[in-house]
């Protein structure tokens, strides 16, 4: 499936200037972003759970020094509930990106 333009702006925002998108991980899958200064970001938009957890999961296994989950704003307590369960820390942002909260 084709990624949503929001989706593809929020990586492209997220990796910044000198920071890559769709960086590989271990198992054949990819971040979503990896900024120049060790920021590892995933997109996930849909709000299902399953979804929100998955993401976790990138993130945790992204060698960053610091993790964002960037999810709609309604989606952000979700969000933060699925980074808990996977065990991973790190803040989890609203698209729009004037909301964060810690995890």
């Amino acid at each position: 499936m084709t990624e949503t333009p929001s989706h593809r702006r929020a990586k492209a925002r997220a990796a910044g200037s000198g920071g890559q998108t769709e960086m590989p991980l271990p198992g054949g899958r990819r971040l979503d972003a990896l900024s120049a200064h060790g920021r590892a970001t995933e997109v996930e938009r849909s709000g299902d759970p399953a979804a929100l957890r998955e993401a976790a999961r990138r993130l945790r296994d992204a060698r960053a020094s610091q993790r964002v989950l960037v999810v709609p704003q309604f989606d952000m307590s979700a969000a933060a509930d699925a980074m808990r369960d996977v065990g991973v820390r790190g803040t989890v942002k609203n698209i729009k990106g004037n909301r964060r909260k810690p995890v």
